[in-house]
């Protein structure tokens, strides 16, 4: 059995039979659709019909309930209607409407069931664009990621918890673990903890937009002396903002200052543009997103040349439910490469609204 948050979506039995729909006219409104293939499961108010009636035990959703339905994008309900529970490894009791609902009456048929979430405030999750390795998007995230970057010197790990805040907010935890090498041995522990929150100001699925601000504080639980963090408190305060674009493609913006706290360490500015997109294997299937990042930042009142780094990168789904994914790439200077070398990077992303580690792979 699933776990009760995620249940729901391995139980979106948008119709009652295929054999039932498929010997009908087609309906012509999502309202239509639903009413004569998924209501007898799902109720005419999208709150599930009861056990008695369906003759089955797998809770069904509730499409009333705006958390569990706007973090889905389109693209995964579609997915599993088309081919069933097993697309996204839910449960079988929701059969393949492949050959029973055309590709436009599906997509009529989530539309009506969008409309069973009241609330608008909340961002959809078709604006939950893929992640990059240093860019920070704009929707509101539930995941645990682990990074890792390893350069000639260091080994730098960071284990990353994002949680959703009511309708449009996010706050982050951020524990580094680090190894560095120095005077020919290595140290290693503790880096400096970092606490953020993120707010989402406008969304429109309409145009494919979404912008957030948000602010992080860094503490200074390193040891500096081992080179194991930074000795300061800084402030940073940052916007983002991430867009959709023709056939998968998405774009990231991200711009931000750093601030030390009373410390005489110059201020910094730095900004981040990330561009991709996204491959489907046999169109539902595991997902490839390569990107590539352009990283610039500079020290305010400093006559230095900002510095500049490129990130190609591939992120590529593991799950069936694609709620685990990884993406791995470089961190290569554009310019003072005499003192900056290239770092390899990568992520380990867990989704967990969208389940447990061992849910969501076959």
């Amino acid at each position: 059995m699933l776990a009760p948050t995620r249940t729901a979506f391995a139980a979106l039995v948008l119709v009652t039979t295929v054999t039932a729909t498929a010997g009908a006219d087609s309906p012509r409104t999502g309202a239509e659709i639903y009413s004569a293939s998924c209501a007898a499961c799902h109720g005419a108010d999208g709150k599930g019909a009861p056990k008695s009636s369906v003759g089955f035990d797998v809770p069904l959703p509730d499409f009333t309930d705006c958390v569990f339905t706007t973090p889905e994008p389109d693209a995964d309900w579609a997915a599993t209607i088309h081919l069933g529970g097993a697309a996204r490894a839910f449960n079988r009791k929701m059969p393949a409407f492949v050959d029973a609902l055309s590709d436009e009456e599906i997509d009529l048929a989530i539309g009506h069931l969008r409309t069973f979430c009241k609330e608008t405030s909340w961002p959809r999750g078709d604006l939950n664009l893929p992640r990059p390795l240093v860019t920070e998007k704009a929707f509101p995230e539930n995941e645990s990621v682990v990074t890792t970057v390893v350069s000639e010197e260091s080994v730098e790990n960071q284990f990353v918890y994002e949680r959703r805040l009511g309708r449009r907010s996010q706050y982050e935890v951020v524990v580094p673990y680090n190894f560095q090498q120095q005077d020919g041995s290595w140290n290693r522990g503790l880096g400096d903890l970092a606490l953020a929150v993120k707010h989402t100001l406008f969304d429109s699925l309409r145009n494919g937009t979404i912008f957030s601000v948000g602010g992080e504080m860094t503490f200074p639980t390193g040891k500096d002396d081992q080179g194991l963090g930074g000795g300061v408190t800084i402030a940073e305060p940052f916007v983002t903002a991430s867009q959709m674009l023709p056939g998968d493609g998405f774009l990231h913006v991200h711009a931000g200052f750093e601030f030390p706290v009373s410390s005489e360490d110059p201020n910094e500015a730095y900004w981040r543009v990330a561009v991709g997109k996204t491959f489907a294997q046999n169109r539902w299937g595991r997902a490839w997103s390569p990107m590539v990042e352009l990283l610039g930042a500079t020290e305010l009142g400093v006559s230095e040349d900002p510095q500049w780094d490129v990130v190609p990168q591939m992120q590529v789904t593991l799950s069936r439910r694609q709620h685990i994914m990884i993406d791995a790439g470089l961190r290569i200077p554009a310019n003072d490469r005499s003192m900056r070398h290239t770092s390899f990077m990568m992520y380990f992303l867990w989704d967990w609204f969208d389940g447990g580690l061992l849910d969501g792979w076959r």
